[in-house]
């Protein structure tokens, strides 16, 4: 029997959506509906955060706060975030499903977990109307967590810990120590390190390396180590605990881990 309780997954970049493309063009095209235009190392910088607090983030970034005031005569306001906000969640609505792929191995990581009780917890920096036309997608190629926290059903998302709280109760399980949070981007790391979690980050899935299984599978075992470990040293920063390539090295890990 496992030590732990239950393992809580974020989903693009770490469960579905192998290096978390489904919000990145969205961001580019939803500014540039405003006469703005960004990069997508800028659209990705904030990843991992609620959706209106990523926008803010991007808003924030002198590049994009320059265009702004230059095109519409002072620096973004919250106001402003919301109007980009109000055109970006229908876009990403649109074309969420078509990046909904479960990541390699991540359904036997789900079977591990399963055949050991250890319960599925899931949070995200997406909507509840964007999840909602993710769900039955990753449900038909057998992935059906336990609970879902999405970025707008608490009145604070990450990095602070009030999703992880809400796993806790959904879940039935405590303490804080027994869970697991997996996450690729810094705040979903701090989100579990906030609500006293083991935090494990995902080097190669994610954000950080921003590339598809078959771009990272024509790359020199070189140019791989590179990005694992710009993504491993960003991931200790924000406080993981452990950092493995995708969550098809779970299982591995939480053996090594129950034998301590």
């Amino acid at each position: 029997m496992s030590k732990f309780k239950a393992v809580v997954f974020d989903w693009a970049g770490t469960m579905i959506d192998f290096g978390s493309f489904a919000p990145m063009g969205v961001f580019v095209k939803a500014f540039e509906k405003f006469g703005i235009s960004v990069s997508i190392d800028q659209a990705r910088a904030p990843m991992g955060k609620p959706k209106w607090d990523h926008i803010r983030a991007m808003m924030d970034d002198p590049n994009i706060t320059r265009q702004w005031a230059e095109k519409y005569g002072s620096p973004p306001s919250d106001r402003d975030v919301d109007k980009v906000y109000e055109v970006f969640v229908p876009m990403n609505e649109a074309v969420v499903v078509d990046y909904a792929d479960l990541v390699p191995g991540a359904l036997d990581t789900v079977h591990y977990l399963r055949n050991k009780d250890i319960k599925i917890g899931s949070t995200t920096g997406y909507t509840r109307s964007i999840m909602e036309r993710v769900l039955p997608v990753a449900e038909e190629q057998g992935y059906a967590p336990d609970n879902l926290v999405c970025a707008d059903d608490l009145p604070e998302g990450r990095p602070g810990p009030l999703g992880m709280y809400k796993c806790f109760i959904d879940l039935v399980v405590y303490p804080p120590s027994a869970v697991i949070k997996v996450d690729d981007t810094e705040p979903g790391i701090a989100e579990g390190v906030a609500a006293g979690c083991l935090t494990v980050g995902l080097a190669l899935s994610g954000n950080y390396a921003g590339k598809t299984p078959d771009e990272l599978a024509q790359l020199s075992v070189d140019d791989v180590a590179a990005i694992r470990a710009k993504a491993t040293t960003a991931l200790l920063e924000a406080g993981a605990d452990h950092v493995i390539d995708t969550v098809a090295d779970l299982p591995e890990l939480i053996e090594k881990l129950d034998t301590r």
